[in-house]
């Protein structure tokens, strides 16, 4: 007879993925611990001894758990103070990133892409992409077809594609990047900043009304040039250091006192994306 402590056992050699995939579906690491424990739960109030694949059975509890989660999180979002940003994450909580499609799928520029899809066309698309599920076992998940699944996937692919050429930069080169960048913006040296972003960057802020930030995204390089540099004028700037978030390193800087998680997404070797994470409800993850 199976004991409680075996049950807790199984569960936990599962936990890890199960968190990395509950993460990719909602974009909040405090959301998917909620998601885990709750399919723990679960499994261990089911008879296992009908359970043939632990893997399949976890991996489906927590999907649907994490589309409920998500359709109710996104009328909150609808209505949340300035740009909602995911939560960045130290790579270290995100399982296992053994393939390219795992830690594609788990960069902090990828989990934004993804706020673009509906419920399902997310949890198909993640699924497949990070997951490499057959479309008939994401159909019995979703409680729907294999050619929906496949229609999903594929507008899916098409909204996140744009951004999927981006995540390519080594890593040692992506640091450096980054720290060019900051560089450029503590030393007011505004050619050298307009000379690291794209034409159509995009900075986005989030302060969650919790503390000052930014309401709107700010497009466009010269706009994207001229914040950054109003920032530096009118607020001090403490000490920065890289750390690693969604598998990349980003910036842990504190700006006026507020402390922040600072990410980039790269596109043909220059920044497109600035994501700028202040609210303190978001980063309890980052171990900073």
């Amino acid at each position: 007879m199976e004991t409680p402590e075996h049950a807790t056992e199984q569960f936990e050699a599962y936990r890890p993925l199960l968190l990395g995939l509950a993460y990719r579906l909602l974009g909040s690491m405090w959301d998917a611990e909620d998601v885990v424990q709750d399919a723990y739960l679960r499994w261990t109030n089911t008879d296992r001894a009908d359970i043939r694949e632990p893997r399949a059975f976890l991996i489906t509890i927590v999907s649907r758990l994490a589309l409920d989660q998500l359709r109710s999180a996104r009328v909150t979002r609808e209505a949340y103070t300035g740009p909602w940003l995911p939560e960045p994450v130290a790579t270290a909580a995100l399982g296992p990133l053994d393939t390219a499609e795992l830690r594609d799928t788990v960069a902090y520029a990828t989990i934004h892409l993804m706020e673009r899809l509906s419920p399902p066309e997310r949890a198909v698309f993640v699924l497949r992409e990070a997951f490499d599920l057959p479309y008939d076992e994401i159909a019995r998940i979703l409680d729907t077809t294999s050619s929906n699944c496949r229609q999903m996937h594929s507008r899916a692919g098409r909204r996140v594609t744009s951004g999927r050429d981006k995540f390519t930069l080594a890593e040692d080169d992506h640091a450096k990047l980054l720290a060019r960048f900051l560089e450029a913006a503590q030393s007011g040296d505004l050619t050298g900043l307009t000379e690291l972003l794209t034409e159509d960057v995009v900075a986005w802020n989030d302060g969650g009304g919790k503390v000052r930030a930014a309401l709107r995204p700010i497009g466009g390089r010269a706009r994207v040039v001229a914040f950054i540099a109003g920032l530096v004028t009118r607020y001090p700037f403490g000490d920065a250091r890289v750390v690693t978030a969604n598998g990349l390193p980003a910036l842990a800087l504190t700006v006026d006192g507020i402390e922040q998680v600072v990410t980039i997404s790269v596109h043909e070797g220059r920044i497109d994306g600035v994501y700028a994470v202040l609210n303190p409800d978001k980063l309890g993850h980052m171990e900073l």
